[in-house]
Parts: structure tokens; C-alpha cells; sequence
């Protein structure tokens, strides 16, 4: 206790000074995904809080006016630890393959994540939550190894598109996933560190994607790894 009195404080008084005082950059950062949000998320199957944007201000006692720039981070292709509805999960091959290179497994529960394509209705509906600023698209190179890549476009429901994520978990179960599909690469990515590194193949997975909000692509593990896109 003598050692962590130093470090307590009135948490809304030193952000509001941090805030105020001399110019600096204020990072926060938050854990888990928009959809495990308590008021987001796919309920019941979400976490006990907030952890989209909002959580930020409702965490820390941080004003709405004073958040600048939101990153959001999305892999390359889609995870999920635990049950709930997941349109575009790969219970064949390819899930297993994205599981093992991808090293999915739950930190906590230590639990294989599901895995599956890339899910553009979520990505976009996460987007409309939190409004990013730009999109860190992580673990490209998990797909190196692909003859073909698949990604969800939209939700159909009895023939129909649904023009937006559904709320209703019983619709989202339903649901049938639009795929655009792409050739695979099948090169090495993990070297790459600039744009013109990446094979064309890639390149066009990620403009397909990045509908001008990725700035960053990660082909590996380091913080060398990360791609700057603009």
C-alpha cells in the first residue's frame, strides 16, 4: 500500500489537468471489441461496460469535446471468442488455418478464438459508433498462404439485403453473407515495411477495405511491422 499510495489520485481532476495544462498528447487506449460493447455489443454476449469511443469519456471523465482523433483496429480477417451469432465464421479449413498462423487463442480463458472473413457490416458498423479517424488493419500476413480470400459485403435476409447491421440477435442468426472474393497473394508479407513492398494482389485486398479510413497494415508481431499508409 505504501508503495501505490504515490501513484492514486483524484482521477477527473488529473485529467482535467492534464487537459488543460501545458499542450500534450493524451493516449487512451481501450480493451476488447465494439461488439462485446454492453450497449452496442451482440447481447448477451458482450462485456460489462463500454469499451467503444464513449467508454473514453464515461472511464475517465474525459468531455466529449476534447476527443480528437479515434483509431479503430480490425485484422485482416474475423474473430470471436465464445458463442454469439458470427455470420462469416469458418468451421472447415480455413477457419483452422487463420486459428493456428493467426495464434488465435483468448488471453484470459486461453479458449481457441472462431474464426472467419473478414466482415465489412461490422467493420462499417463499428465505424458508425465510434466514428474512426483511420483503421489499423492487422495480421495480413496471416494470409499469405490463401489460393483465394473471401470478404462480407452484406447481410441477406430471405433473398433481401439488409442495409444495416441487424439489432435483433435472432435476425443476425439468420442471416446470409454477401462474399466479394479475391485471388490470394501467396507471398510473404513479413518482410514488408513500405506500400510498394506488398504484392499487387495484397495491395488491392487492402483498397478494397480501406475505403480511404486504413492508415496503418500490420504483416507481423513488432511495431516494425506496421505499414503507414498516408
Amino acid at each position: 500500500m505504501t508503495r501505490l499510495q504515490p501513484m492514486v489520485r483524484d482521477g477527473v481532476y488529473y485529467m482535467f489537468k492534464a487537459l488543460h495544462g501545458p499542450p500534450k498528447n493524451i493516449l487512451v487506449e481501450g480493451a476488447n471489441a465494439a461488439l462485446l460493447d454492453i450497449d452496442f455489443g451482440t447481447y448477451p454476449f458482450v462485456t460489462s461496460s463500454n469499451c467503444t469511443v464513449g467508454g473514453a469519456c464515461t472511464g475517465l471523465g474525459i468531455p466529449p469535446l476534447n476527443i480528437g482523433d479515434v483509431f479503430g483496429v480490425s485484422k485482416a480477417y474475423t474473430t470471436r471468442v465464445g458463442i454469439g451469432a458470427f455470420p462469416t465464421e469458418q468451421l472447415n479449413e480455413v477457419g483452422e488455418l487463420l486459428q493456428t498462423r493467426g495464434h488465435e487463442v483468448g488471453v484470459t480463458t486461453g479458449r481457441k478464438r472462431r474464426c472467419g472473413w473478414l466482415d465489412l457490416i461490422i467493420v462499417r458498423y463499428a465505424h458508425m459508433i465510434n466514428g474512426f479517424t483511420a483503421i489499423a488493419l492487422t495480421k495480413l500476413d496471416i494470409l499469405d498462404v490463401l489460393d483465394e480470400i473471401k470478404v462480407g459485403v452484406a447481410y441477406k435476409l430471405n433473398g433481401k439485403r439488409i442495409p444495416h447491421f441487424p439489432a435483433n440477435m435472432d435476425v443476425l442468426h439468420q442471416v446470409e453473407v454477401e462474399y466479394e472474393t479475391f485471388p490470394g497473394w501467396k507471398t510473404d508479407t513479413s518482410a514488408a515495411r513500405k506500400w510498394n513492398d506488398l504484392p499487387a494482389k495484397a495491395q488491392n485486398y487492402i483498397r478494397f477495405i480501406e475505403n480511404h479510413i486504413v492508415k496503418w497494415v500490420g504483416v507481423g508481431k513488432s511495431r516494425e511491422c506496421m505499414i503507414q499508409m498516408f
